[in-house]
């Protein structure tokens, strides 16, 4: 799918769109997406913060998405964990920016290539409109390259464990 009609799709995605998460950038070679959360009356805390369930859901996708588009359909990747680290109270809008380089894609074709499975984590940091960080969160990917019987078939035959 091109980027940006996904990100069309994301932004109307319900659990996006009701809980104020936008996304304003998602690059055509999928290197690089921004997402904000927008306070909104029903995504605050009982403390009028943010709340840490929609922090965590608006960086949610992002790395799967894209890794599994910049390596192409020679690869099975799925989110295998994910942690949050609440740093300060969010407030007001906050974001999120990813950027896949080259050689993280690199780094994960390569210990891939003999159809080992690969585990890595990715860090994003949530920032509040003074570049503070409110949550930082890491997700950790599952990344395989099929093997040749998956690739003919079409289909993925097994999920990380």
């Amino acid at each position: 799918m091109k980027a940006g009609l996904l990100r069309h799709v994301l932004n109307l995605w319900p659990p996006f769109l009701f809980s104020g998460v936008h996304v304003s950038r998602l690059d055509a070679d999928y290197r690089h997406a921004r997402v904000e959360l927008r306070m909104r009356p029903w995504n605050r805390n009982y403390v009028r913060t943010h709340f840490g369930g929609s922090l965590f859901s608006m960086t949610d996708p992002f790395w799967m998405l894209l890794v599994m588009q910049s390596l192409g359909h020679d690869y099975i990747v799925w989110d295998k964990a994910g942690a949050i680290e609440f740093v300060k109270p969010g407030r007001g809008t906050v974001r999120a920016s990813f950027d896949l380089e080259e050689d993280v894609l690199d780094e994960l074709r390569q210990a891939t290539a003999d159809g080992d499975k690969v585990l890595r984590w990715f860090d994003t940091d949530v920032i509040d409109a003074s570049s503070d960080v409110v949550a930082r969160v890491r997700k950790q990917l599952y990344v395989r390259r099929k093997r040749d019987r998956d690739r003919s078939s079409g289909v993925e035959p097994d999920t990380p464990g």
